[in-house]
């Protein structure tokens, strides 16, 4: 990592000034599950908030009278915390990061309406284009959910997009 570390487009360990997620990841509303970044190192880890609106749309199917976030939802703000941490980086910079699979994941308990999701996730190995980063996203302390996720950083054109 110490070479990575030297790349960076920051020069300090962990960023002072915190980015707006827009900054850095292409996600954007209604796809954009990171409200707030809390710490970022660049190319290691990274901490976010997201609070749960309960006008959010989806949550009016899932399940009507009784609404929680799905969990592939939260799975997928876990993967937009790590990706601040992947493409903060000059090599990570104007790439995409993409899924590449998910280890060892367990939902421990719902995430429901006004509720606040934090989110942090520790890059744990690399190899070129490819890692893994541990995630794990709380409600008020208690863990909601925790997965090993595997990513792949590409460029646009290599994901078809502009």
């Amino acid at each position: 990592m110490s070479q990575d570390r030297a790349r960076n487009h920051y020069p300090w360990r962990t960023v002072s000034v915190l980015p707006d997620p827009k900054d850095i990841l292409p996600h954007r509303e209604p796809f954009l599950f990171i409200d707030e970044v809390l710490e970022l190192v660049p190319g290691e880890s990274a901490r976010a908030r997201w609070t749960l609106r309960p006008d959010t749309p989806f949550l009016a199917g899932h399940f009507p009278g009784e609404p929680i976030m799905p969990g592939v939802i939260i799975l997928e703000a876990l993967a937009q915390t790590g990706a601040l941490a992947a493409l903060s980086t000059d090599d990570g910079r104007g790439r995409l990061a993409l899924f590449a699979g998910v280890d060892k994941c367990r939902f421990r308990r719902p995430v429901r309406p006004g509720e606040v999701l934090e989110m942090s996730t520790r890059v744990t190995r690399t190899r070129g284009p490819i890692g893994e980063a541990e995630a794990v996203a709380t409600v008020d302390g208690q863990v909601a959910c925790q997965a090993t996720l595997k990513f792949a950083l590409v460029d646009r054109e290599q994901a078809g997009t502009p």
